[in-house]
């Protein structure tokens, strides 16, 4: 596969050709996506539920799933593939949600993923960090650099960030989760927003 300039998109070039059939940018296209399942996996995960599954398991079976059905894929944008993807891990997490709770489980699409329209470089952060070379990324690449600089936190920054910028928790709430204070709570999320931002601006710096 030839090089692409700075404007155009890796991603959709490793889905167009993944859909022609080729093995090794469908690999590529896999790889790439493998923070984003793994992020919308533990956000839709519910704190119950964490406890009997395990989200790396959740990830492994997605995955597997969407390389399985990856001929029923119909759609041809990047955007179109991640909402595919999270599709697949919705179901995942329903039919598990179902299994262990019934009819008292919780509907997940209360919950925001990284792949919502909403979600920007604005909500990671108190000041928007976002450099220009931001501007020349696909909003689909940047869900997948958002996806993993959070897989990379430790995970208790990690987990702030997620209950914080994505399930969209209060302070108070955030504190219940994790069982720490309201200010330890705060402090934790600072310092992981804060590098969070790093990790983005490096990664954007090499665009």
């Amino acid at each position: 596969m030839g090089e692409m300039n700075a404007e155009s998109s890796q991603l959709a070039g490793w889905l167009t050709l993944a859909r022609q059939g080729d093995e090794s940018a469908r690999n590529r296209l896999f790889e790439a996506c493998r923070s984003f399942v793994a992020v919308t996996a533990r956000v839709q995960l519910h704190r119950r539920l964490q406890t009997k599954v395990d989200p790396s398991d959740l990830v492994q079976q997605s995955m597997l799933e969407a390389h399985r059905g990856f001929e029923n894929f119909r759609g041809r944008t990047p955007e179109e593939w991640l909402a595919w993807l999270k599709q697949i891990v919705q179901h995942n997490v329903l039919d598990a949600d179902k299994h262990y709770r019934g009819a008292n489980r919780r509907d997940v699409r209360r919950e925001q993923t990284i792949s919502d329209p909403t979600l920007s470089h604005a909500d990671w952060s108190p000041a928007d960090p976002g450099p220009s070379p931001s501007q020349l990324l696909s909003k689909a690449e940047r869900e997948l650099q958002v996806a993993v600089a959070i897989e990379s936190l430790p995970d208790d920054y990690r987990q702030v960030v997620l209950l914080r910028n994505l399930e969209r928790l209060s302070f108070d709430d955030v504190a219940e989760r994790m069982n720490r204070t309201r200010g330890a709570c705060q402090m934790l999320w600072m310092r992981a927003v804060e590098q969070l931002r790093a990790k983005l601006s490096q990664d954007l710096s090499l665009s």
